[in-house]
C-alpha cells in the first residue's frame, strides 16, 4: 500500500510540515507495512516559504523587517541559490501573529516589512522572487510594501503622506520616481476576493483584524482612494482583479506597484512538488488542515490535493481539527476525520495537535485494515 501524505498546515496548531508527520506517524503505528510518503503541500498563506524551501532544499535567509506596528523584528525568508529565487511569506513581517490581540490596530497596520524582505532580496540578487499571500494583519492594500520599495506619496498640500491605512483618504498623488527596479513577482494566493465591494478585503477580512464597523468604512474609503489614485498616476487599475483583495489588499499593490503576476499558491506548490505524479503513482491520498469548511472549497490546499485524487481515481482521506456539515465538502473527500477525541478547551486542542492528529491516523490505519479483512 503506497500512502501519500500530503496536509495544509493545521492553523495555530501546526506546520504542514509537523502534520505531515503526525499523520504518518499515526499510520506507521498501526500499519507498519505501509509504504508512506510526505508531500506538505500550501495555498499561498502561512507556510508557504517552508514548503517550497524543502520541495526546492533552499535555505533560510535572517535579515530585520518592521512588524505591522512598526517595530523592528527578526525575519527571514527562503533562498534557493541555484536560481537566485527568493520566497516571502507575507506574514512572516506582516503577519496577524506578530500581534497580540490587544496590538490590532487595523488603520495603522500596514505591509512596511513585506516590502523591506521583497527590497533585501532584490539587493541580494534575486531574479525572481515569489510572495505567498495570507494571515495579514493589515488592510493597506500594499501602501506600506510600496513605500519600503521607494514610492512616495503625498497629500493635497504637497506634503509626504504616512503609509498607512487611516490616511488613505488623504491621498492625493503618487511618486515613483525613488521606486528601486523589481525581478519578476509572482503572488501565490487562495482566495477570489476583489479589492473593494461586499466581497472586498475590508468587508470580508478586516474584522477579524480587530476592524470595528466604523473602521470598516473608513477602510474601504481609503482603499477606494487609493484604486482611483494609482488609475490615475500609474495607470493601471486592478481593483475588480479576482484575488486583488487578498492579504489585505497587498495583492492590489503588488499588482499595481510591483507589476507581479498573481496565480493559485497552490497550483505552484503542486507544480514544484510534482504533486500529480506522486498521487497518480499511490494508492491513498491524505490531505488536511485546521478546519474543513466552505472556504475549504475556495482554492484552499485539500480541495486542490482531492481534485487531483479524483482526476487519477484515488480515494483521498482527509484530517481536520473540526469539519463543517456541508454536502460540498462531504463530496469532496470519500472519508474525513475530525481528530479530537475527547472533550478538551480550544487552546489544549491546539497545543496539543500533534498528538490528537497522530491518534486520529492510527485509527483511521486500523479501520481501513479492518475494511481489508471483511
Amino acid at each position: 500500500m503506497k500512502i501519500l501524505v500530503a496536509p495544509d498546515k493545521f492553523k495555530g496548531s501546526l506546520s504542514a510540515v509537523a502534520a505531515a508527520e503526525a499523520i504518518a506517524c499515526g499510520f506507521q503505528r498501526a500499519w507498519p507495512a505501509a509504504e508512506i510518503s510526505h508531500a506538505p503541500i500550501a495555498d499561498g498563506g502561512e507556510g508557504f516559504a517552508d514548503a517550497l524551501r524543502q520541495a526546492l532544499q533552499g535555505e533560510w535567509i535572517a535579515t530585520r523587517a518592521l512588524d505591522p506596528i512598526g517595530r523592528e523584528v527578526d525575519v527571514t525568508y527562503a533562498w534557493v541559490e541555484a536560481e537566485k529565487l527568493a520566497i516571502i511569506d507575507m506574514s512572516e513581517a506582516s503577519g496577524l501573529w506578530r500581534l497580540k490581540t490587544e496590538e490590532r490596530a487595523p488603520l495603522r497596520a500596514n505591509t512596511y516589512g513585506t516590502g523591506q524582505l521583497i527590497r533585501h532580496a532584490t539587493e541580494r540578487g534575486a531574479r525572481k522572487i515569489l510572495v505567498g499571500l495570507g494571515g495579514s494583519a493589515t488592510t493597506d492594500g500594499g501602501i506600506g510594501m510600496a513605500a519600503a520599495l521607494g514610492y512616495g506619496f503625498l497629500t493635497s498640500d504637497g506634503e509626504d503622506l504616512e503609509p498607512l491605512p487611516g490616511h488613505l483618504t488623504a491621498l492625493i498623488r503618487i511618486r515613483n520616481e525613488g521606486a528601486i527596479e523589481l525581478p519578476e513577482i509572482i503572488a501565490a494566493c487562495d482566495v477570489q476576493n476583489p479589492l473593494l465591494g461586499p466581497r472586498g478585503t475590508a468587508h470580508v477580512f478586516a474584522a477579524q483584524k480587530g476592524a470595528s464597523e466604523k473602521d470598516i468604512v473608513a477602510l474601504e474609503e481609503g482603499l477606494l482612494n487609493l484604486a482611483d489614485v494609482v488609475a490615475s498616476d500609474l495607470e493601471c487599475d486592478f481593483r475588480d482583479t479576482p484575488g486583488a483583495g487578498a492579504a489585505g489588499g497587498i495583492a492590489f499593490g503588488l499588482l499595481s506597484f510591483c507589476h507581479a503576476k498573481i496565480c493559485s499558491g497552490f497550483d505552484l506548490v503542486a507544480e514544484t512538488l510534482h504533486l500529480e505524479d506522486r498521487i497518480a503513482a499511490s494508492d491513498l491520498v491524505i490531505t488536511g488542515e485546521g478546519r474543513i469548511d466552505g472556504q475549504t472549497l475556495e482554492g484552499k490546499g485539500p480541495a486542490g490535493v482531492a481534485a487531483l485524487a479524483r482526476k487519477h481515481q484515488k480515494p483521498v482521506l482527509a484530517f481536520a481539527g473540526s469539519i463543517a456539515e456541508n454536502p460540498a465538502v462531504d463530496s469532496l473527500f470519500d472519508a474525513h476525520c475530525a481528530i479530537i477525541d475527547e472533550p478538551v478547551a480550544l487552546e489544549i486542542a491546539m497545543s496539543r495537535g500533534a498528538e490528537f492528529l497522530t491518534r486520529s491516523a492510527a485509527r483511521a490505519a486500523r479501520l481501513l485494515l479492518l475494511g481489508n479483512r471483511l
